[in-house]
């Protein structure tokens, strides 16, 4: 055998056992207890890119390069639900040829990931997209909606993609919805304005979410940024990891499951 041969065969084999030894660590993680519900701030794409020389759009489609791997993870782990902040209201201030191309990328990605055969058809997940679509355009908004329609049948587990999104919008409406709700009863009862009223009319919980178990932001900034402020409540792990998004990976992801599983156990033995 010559040394290509050699060399190719050698990497062929390293890569079946990296394979095995994940395999192996999933199902030893699967073992323990296991969120239903984590949330990921993908944060700095851009950063990323600029760090590699190449332009803040390339650094969002490594950004779903990486949504894909950890989504699978997640969905290999029986994790039932994943929420992803992709995209803020207010980052339409950025610049437009940065906005426009985001837009291109999420109506070519959410078709992809949701056409049959593909990741959320594979593990049953259903799509949804919460946030004030309205805001979008006309052609990303069609691409959303076939995107959800192909996978609304889904029902093994749900992603949550936030997108144009943000945490004051979504209180606003539920806020709003539970006051008319009120206000259409024949004889007006502001005890039916209730927290928890409220929190069945936000988005995630309309989408058949259950509550947020862990909260991840990437790029070492320590904020929530208006991701999920209800949803973390005293219950919710929060994790800051200063890893830009399009770098995160497994070993990044285990040592926070790890800290979720202790922290379970250390209660139930209360």
């Amino acid at each position: 055998m010559t040394w290509p041969g050699i060399l190719g065969w050698t990497v062929s084999l390293l890569a079946f056992i990296k394979a095995q030894l994940v395999i192996l660590l999933l199902r030893v993680l699967s073992a323990g207890p296991i969120p239903r519900h984590v949330a990921f701030e993908m944060d700095g794409n851009r950063r990323f890119a600029r760090l590699t020389g190449r332009r803040a759009v390339d650094g969002h489609s490594d950004g779903f390069h990486t949504l894909k791997q950890i989504l699978e993870t997640c969905m290999r782990l029986n994790i039932h639900c994943v929420t992803v902040y992709a995209f803020a209201i207010e980052n339409f201030n950025r610049p437009p040829d940065e906005v426009d191309a985001l837009m291109k990328l999420a109506e070519e990605r959410l078709v992809e990931i949701a056409q049959n055969g593909a990741l959320l058809s594979q593990y049953g997940v259903r799509l949804n997209v919460l946030g004030h679509r309205k805001l979008l355009p006309v052609h990303v908004q069609v691409a959303i909606d076939k995107a959800e329609g192909m996978t609304r049948q889904n029902n093994r587990a749900i992603l949550n993609v936030c997108a144009p999104y943000a945490s004051r919008h979504e209180m606003t409406l539920a806020v709003q919805t539970v006051v008319q709700q009120a206000l259409d009863k024949e004889n007006f009862d502001s005890s039916l304005i209730t927290e928890q009223i409220i929190e069945e009319n936000l988005m995630t919980s309309l989408g058949g979410s259950p509550p947020l178990d862990i909260f991840i932001r990437t790029s070492g900034v320590k904020r929530l940024s208006g991701f999920l402020q209800w949803q973390c409540c005293e219950n919710t792990q929060i994790h800051m990891v200063n890893t830009y998004w399009p770098d995160f990976g497994l070993w990044d992801f285990v040592p926070i499951l790890l800290d979720y599983q202790r922290k379970v156990w250390a209660q139930s033995s209360n």
